[in-house]
């Protein structure tokens, strides 16, 4: 057993919910000890401690809930150990003079100039790590260092950068090139044939009501190309958050999310039309591919960035002044789609707070609410196109209660809440996060 092992300890609860895994990783939910061992680590190695350095280095990286990281002492100097991301499993190793990582990305037929190419033209992109071919040909993404150059500040970005590009690569490269296949992925979780078919399903409809929405839908799409922008955004941000797609659906909604915003020559217009399309050939693809890309996995490193209140509420006021116009003229799925948009990006992009994280997940299980009750879950916030009020409200302020220990003074008035409709509801639930107060004893 590790010196960690009682650190990364994981407390059997129980949950009405099932355990399903929702949205990007996100690292930055550290406890008070982390960011402690974080310093610490600091500390010790700018004072030659480098094996007591580590030490606190990986319980800061550890969590609880993911059980991610998995650290052994081997003598007065040495350890090893392992991390998790995504798909790919982190092996490492310190000799007492070197620090050594490497992940397995594809096992490999033979070399081939294609997808050799591919890895050369990605290791220019690459600050500390290297894509290779190891001992049996197969690829694989290395990190190594000197002891005496290897701080803390190094280690975790270097670690980073590995993990998050084997994690991406791995299901690109095997996609791609028929010679390469999975390797080193037996940590992966199995999700049960019901939950494939619930998210299978809920795919399939989100993609069709936004085609319908786009295709038939009364605005011009020439004169209001932000419209069909918010259809687009919502679905794909919506997907990738309750399903947890990965390899090319995943890979697909980050280019749309990448090119849309993407400062070049395309008007909206032009972007709509292509990534229409794009939504097209994902809805073209078989269950089975679908299937293929829906597993459980443990993640160590964040994709997301860390903003605060006040930058979720300052995007909650950019995108809601236009709500009303939407509603006004009755164009109802647009201004749904709208708050979808705000929602969904705010998870796609950021690690919001906790409790604001919290809030808008469960505006996810009050509007999509077939979904939730699709994959199991026991809640009754929407049903019969009428809102359980109660239930609601009382989510909200357990939400609130629970948090109360590392957000001292934080306070929400579910008073506010519009209850006539989905699209004024939704319209409220976000005015009452952007009137949220928030005053953390730890950020």
């Amino acid at each position: 057993m590790g010196l960690f092992d009682s650190w990364f300890g994981r407390t059997a609860e129980k949950s009405e919910k099932p355990d399903i895994k929702f949205g990007r990783y996100s690292d930055s939910y550290k406890s008070e000890k982390q960011y402690e061992a974080w310093q610490n680590s600091l500390d010790k190695f700018d004072d030659g401690n480098h094996f007591s350095a580590y030490e606190d280095f990986f319980f800061y990286l550890g969590d609880p809930k993911e059980e991610n990281v998995v650290y052994q002492r081997l003598g007065d100097t040495h350890f090893s150990f392992e991390l998790y991301q995504g798909s790919k499993k982190i092996k490492g190793y310190s000799d007492g003079r070197k620090f050594r990582a490497e992940a397995k990305v594809a096992r490999s037929d033979g070399s081939h100039v294609g997808f050799m190419r591919r890895l050369l033209e990605k290791n220019f992109t690459l600050k500390y790590s290297r894509f290779a071919l190891d001992e049996n040909e197969d690829v694989s993404i290395v990190f190594d260092t000197y002891l005496l150059d290897g701080s803390p500040q190094k280690l975790y970005y270097a670690l980073n950068e590995l993990a998050t590009n084997a994690d991406k690569m791995d299901d690109l490269l095997v996609s791609e090139f028929e010679m390469l296949h999975p390797i080193a992925n037996e940590h992966i979780r199995e999700i049960s044939g019901a939950e494939k078919e619930a998210k299978y399903e809920f795919i399939k409809a989100s993609l069709k009501k936004a085609l319908e929405n786009i295709d038939y839908g009364k605005l011009d799409q020439n004169l209001y190309p932000q419209a069909i922008g918010y259809i687009l955004l919502d679905t794909i941000y919506k997907i990738d958050y309750l399903v947890k797609p990965e390899g090319y659906m995943m890979e697909a909604f980050e280019r749309i999310n990448r090119d849309y915003f993407a400062q070049d020559e395309r008007s909206i217009v032009e972007k709509n039309r292509e990534f229409r399309k794009e939504l097209e050939k994902i809805d073209e693809r078989t269950k089975e591919e679908c299937f293929s890309e829906m597993y459980g996995t443990l993640s160590t490193f964040g994709v997301t960035q860390v903003v605060d209140h006040e930058r979720l509420a300052g995007f909650i006021d950019e995108v809601i002044k236009e709500h009303d116009w939407y509603v006004k003229n009755k164009h109802y799925e647009i201004a749904l789609a709208m708050t979808g948009y705000i929602v969904g990006y705010s998870l796609f992009y950021w690690a919001v707070p906790r409790p604001h994280r919290e809030l808008l997940h469960l505006y996810y299980e009050i509007i999509e609410s077939d979904f939730f009750d699709a994959v199991g879950y026991d809640v009754d916030y929407y049903q019969n196109d009428k809102f359980n009020k109660s239930a609601i409200k009382k989510e909200i302020n357990e939400i609130i209660k629970s948090n109360k220990n590392q957000f001292e003074s934080l306070w929400c008035d579910p008073s506010m809440l519009d209850f006539s409709n989905k699209y004024e509801f939704a319209r409220s639930f976000l005015m009452m996060i952007h009137e949220m107060y928030v005053d953390p004893k730890v950020m």
